[in-house]
């Protein structure tokens, strides 16, 4: 596994769900797109991870199709559900620190 500190702007594609980690701890996960101005016009879609108290300001204030600039770790994984498959398959994940509005 490899991590990296990293930042990215980012649009929301699905709603942020919070859960609780040991019962106290907040959790909140969600999926973004990371938008690419190239000639294939294809994007990136990556899920992230939120951990304390950040989760409620995410779930409070942005919801699907907003944007925003996030911060934090992010992690390339083999996907272990896949490995039947033929290639590479990888999956992308952040932990996000910080998280920034951002308006087009």
């Amino acid at each position: 596994m490899n991590m990296n500190y990293t930042s990215f702007i980012v649009k929301v594609i699905k709603k942020p769900i919070q859960t609780f980690f040991d019962d106290k701890i907040p959790m909140t996960q969600f999926v973004v797109q990371i938008p690419q101005l190239r000639n294939n016009d294809e994007s990136t879609i990556m899920r992230v991870t939120i951990w304390g108290k950040l989760g409620y300001d995410i779930i409070k204030y942005y919801q699907v199709n907003d944007y925003m600039i996030i911060e934090g770790y992010i992690s390339i994984r083999k996907n272990l559900f896949n490995s039947l498959t033929i290639g590479t398959s990888k999956k992308v994940e952040m932990s996000i620190y910080k998280v920034y509005p951002f308006i087009l």
